[in-house]
């Protein structure tokens, strides 16, 4: 099946929201010849991230919507016009490629259909774009709901995370300092790079490339790991003898880090607890560990669920790492801007209260527990603490004293900067000793 074929298939799952970019490219790949995989990802990737432009210039091409089991089709009319408008395709063979994938998608009916309307495209392109120019969606690139709690949460900042989250994400590396210093480590690097102003741990490279010719990542060295998630480990606070919990802690980043800083620390944490809800999930963190040659407690079950995995040995540190709206992460997983709804974020804000009170007893007192998101939404991050701890005797607020981020009335925000770190939210409780 040509590539263009293939590429629709998962974008229309993704159209219905029935799977994530993630969970379909993997097999998918597998299907398609080694040198058009780039492609496939810039396709799905690339019409994701401007869906909603997209989709209103398609408004006005269609005389009437496509049917819901058409969205194979609709996604290779998305496809031809993220072609035509966004990449350097030949005008001609953008129209004429997602024609003939109609073939492989057995619908040869619709190949009048997509010929005729990326042709009025193309031919009216001018007069289209200008009738669509002062949309909020072509502006932004966002839908409606997102752009106006953007809008309404953060007025100052609204645009600049807009441009962020379409922005193609910066890549950026975590370095195991205990055996290397970072300034030693970027002087032998060879690629063009800088170091993160915020993570003393940081190295952005100035262009992304394959993390198997990055000096020191096979043998464990280095990670691929965003500036602001960097800085969980940090706030843990390690003294060093410590039990550890990282709770949903796929794909191990963090728990990476954590084991990392316990090399540098007087003794090292007695040990990492590492909580993760799904197996194929936490198969990542085996094999991430074990690149980095580091070992943990790897336990699969819902962390909610602590009758059934917790072991009643208080820890002293827990990194909660809660699921949410992915907000600050857009720019790597464009298609939150089609799966995600509004309804998503009370729910989501409702789960994250939720965990924090099922792991709270785990925690010894005058221990410490860090939350995190990558939202930037304070639905899912200031107001889940407020309510955490209005409702929680023995629980205190740490104000976060940092050079990055926003300071909120609970915790920090960091929003996803061009160019720089992701979106993400901190806040840090302590433990009250009775």
């Amino acid at each position: 099946m040509p590539v263009r074929a293939q590429a629709a298939t998962v974008l229309a799952a993704v159209l219905q929201q029935q799977a994530s970019l993630a969970s379909l490219l993997p097999a998918v790949s597998d299907k398609v010849a080694p040198e058009q995989r780039p492609l496939l990802q810039e396709l799905c990737f690339g019409v994701c991230r401007w869906a909603p432009q997209l989709q209103l210039l398609l408004n006005r091409l269609l005389q009437k919507p496509l049917k819901p089991k058409d969205s194979d089709v609709q996604a290779l009319l998305l496809i031809g016009l993220y072609a035509l408008k966004h990449m350097r395709t030949p005008d001609h063979a953008a129209i004429s490629t997602a024609v003939e994938a109609c073939r492989s998608l057995k619908k040869p009916w619709a190949e009048k259909l997509v010929n005729g309307v990326l042709r009025s495209y193309q031919r009216d392109q001018q007069s289209l774009e200008e009738s669509v120019a002062n949309s909020p969606a072509n502006l932004t690139a966002h839908p409606n709901w997102l752009r106006k709690q953007l809008q309404n949460f953060w007025p100052q900042q609204a645009d600049l995370i807009f441009a962020a989250n379409n922005a193609h994400p910066p890549m950026t590396l975590r370095l195991n300092t205990s055996h290397q210093s970072r300034d030693d480590y970027s002087a032998a690097l060879q690629l063009p790079h800088r170091l993160t102003p915020f993570s003393p741990f940081g190295i952005t490279l100035d262009s992304a490339c394959d993390v198997h010719t990055i000096a020191g990542f096979d043998d464990g060295q280095v990670s691929v790991q965003d500036e602001a998630a960097q800085l969980s480990a940090g706030l843990l606070d390690l003294q060093g003898g410590e039990r550890v919990l990282d709770a949903c802690c796929a794909p191990g980043g963090k728990t990476g880090h954590i084991l990392e800083t316990s090399e540098r620390l007087p003794q090292p944490l007695s040990e990492v607890v590492a909580l993760d809800l799904e197996e194929r999930r936490l198969q990542r963190v085996r094999d991430n560990l074990q690149r980095l040659r580091k070992q943990a407690t790897l336990i699969c079950c819902d962390a909610l669920a602590t009758d059934q995995w917790w072991d009643g040995q208080l820890f002293d540190r827990i990194l909660l790492d809660a699921p949410c709206s992915a907000t600050g992460v857009i720019r790597r997983h464009p298609d939150i801007k089609l799966l995600r709804n509004a309804t998503d974020i009370a729910k989501l804000a409702a789960l994250q209260l939720q965990l924090l009170q099922a792991l709270w007893p785990t925690l010894r007192p005058g221990g410490r527990l860090v939350y995190a998101t990558c939202s930037v939404l304070p639905t899912e991050n200031n107001d889940v603490i407020a309510a955490f701890v209005a409702a929680t005797d023995d629980a205190k607020h740490l104000p976060i004293e940092a050079g990055w981020g926003i300071d909120q009335p609970f915790g920090r925000q960091l929003l996803p900067q061009v160019g720089g770190h992701d979106g993400f939210y901190y806040a840090c409780l302590e433990k009250l000793v009775s």
